[in-house]
């Protein structure tokens, strides 16, 4: 018979997890479904790649300004609602990208989907420590997060099947890849209402047992934080930490949108590869940092360790793009380009373990939104400075190496911030008690 602990876990995750999951498979997707149509549109728009990399980037601008306010409506208002209008709204103007007219209409939709987005990552990272005992968070942010690297490897050869339709209807087919890859999102709007509570006490799914049980599991690892790091949520936003971990954060998403918007142009330069080849050929990093995430992250809540599952995620990202930038030939660089890819994946759901261990209630909504604030605008970084570089030095080879000096940077970071595992064991305790 399985204990209250097992049960309750178990009709948690199953309820929540799968809905969650696939929101954020179609958010991930209408982020870059914009570098498997770069090359199309780039050479139908007269884009060169500095011009498509800003333009990539400024989306993480507006994210930068609207992340900290957007988790604030999210606390006051609720996940569920608030959920729900951040996914209809970025599913309207993800759309409205097939229509742009030049460089100044492409860069406002990117901004305006910049808005749009903004909070959906941060709000359900915070939302998942409102469910989700310490004990069991990188599993459960690994499982979330999975479908950033399952979005690339169901979405690139679905992309590429979608821009083989290039003059249906008298259309671009990476126009029809931004109409046909937003809808989804639109329609998810509605099952968010249905079907996602804000808290346990609004899950009727739940006996009284158990939402007793987990309510009562929270609150304590709630006290054993605050009486570690209590910190109001203005505070949250000018403590060193918090920054700290937003440039980490920064070192791993540099190299994640990097090869995100470019990784299909560097291996169309292979040559003599069509749409769906590529996309295939694209996929394979992914699937892999797919498979990694989740062992990773197992192994992790099983050593309850958290420090050395981030930095050698990181030194993986740096050996493997530093290699990967001084390779030419097809198959070696993209085996250095997939080790870079298990570093990405395996770091980015540990990395969110820190930053709930230290902090809670509304200064959690506010450092975890501005933590991803700060990182995110790696975002903005990667893409632009990648473009930029490609563009000056006609290759990838500097593109590539600014990359894996952006991990270097978070390596030495996590380093400095130490990690104070107090939080964590004290979760343990009470969770044992």
């Amino acid at each position: 018979m399985q204990s209250i602990e097992q049960r309750t876990i178990s009709k948690v995750s199953w309820r929540l997890l799968p809905l969650l999951m696939v929101s954020y498979f179609v958010a991930y997707l209408d982020r870059v479904n914009l570098g498997f149509a770069g090359a199309s549109m780039s050479k139908d728009m007269g884009f060169s790649s500095t011009v498509f990399g800003s333009a990539a980037g400024i989306f993480f601008i507006a994210y930068f300004l609207f992340e900290v306010p957007s988790n604030m409506a999210l606390e006051r208002f609720g996940a569920r609602r608030w959920i729900a209008r951040i996914m209809f709204s970025w599913g309207v103007i993800s759309a409205a990208q097939a229509w742009v007219g030049g460089v100044t209409s492409f860069n406002v939709v990117r901004f305006l989907l910049g808005i749009a987005e903004a909070g959906f990552f941060p709000g359900v990272i915070y939302y998942l420590t409102l469910w989700f005992p310490a004990a069991y968070r990188a599993r459960i942010v690994g499982w979330f997060m999975f479908a950033i690297p399952i979005s690339t490897v169901i979405g690139s050869p679905i992309s590429g099947y979608i821009l083989n339709m290039e003059g249906v209807a008298g259309m671009h087919g990476w126009q029809w890849l931004f109409i046909l890859e937003a809808v989804p999102a639109v329609i998810l709007t509605f099952f968010v209402l249905l079907y996602l509570p804000d808290r346990p006490r609004d899950a009727k799914w739940l006996t009284s047992e158990e939402c007793n049980w987990l309510q009562g599991q929270l609150d304590a690892e709630q006290r054993n934080r605050e009486s570690i790091h209590k910190i109001s949520w203005k505070q949250s936003l000018m403590d060193w930490r918090v920054i700290a971990l937003g440039f980490v954060y920064m070192g791993i998403t540099v190299p994640l949108y990097g090869l995100g918007f470019f990784l299909p142009q560097i291996i169309k330069g292979f040559g003599g590869l069509s749409n769906v080849e590529i996309g295939f050929i694209n996929a394979f990093p992914y699937l892999v940092g797919a498979i990694a995430m989740l062992i990773w992250t197992r192994w992790s809540d099983a050593r309850q360790e958290r420090k050395l599952f981030l930095l050698i995620p990181l030194a993986c990202i740096f050996a493997g793009l530093i290699m990967a930038a001084q390779t030419a030939a097809p198959v070696p660089k993209m085996a250095w380009l997939t080790l870079a890819a298990f570093g990405i994946f395996s770091a980015l759901p540990v990395f969110w373990t820190v930053p709930t261990a230290l902090l809670s209630g509304m200064a959690a909504a506010t450092g975890i939104a501005w933590i991803n604030s700060i990182g995110n605008l790696g975002g903005y970084i990667g893409p632009t400075i990648f473009g930029m570089l490609r563009d000056r030095m006609g290759n990838d080879f500097y593109a590539v190496l600014f990359l894996a000096l952006l991990s270097a940077v978070a390596f030495v970071l996590v380093l400095v911030i130490g990690h104070d595992k107090r939080a964590e064991h004290g979760a343990a305790q009470v969770r044992a008690s």
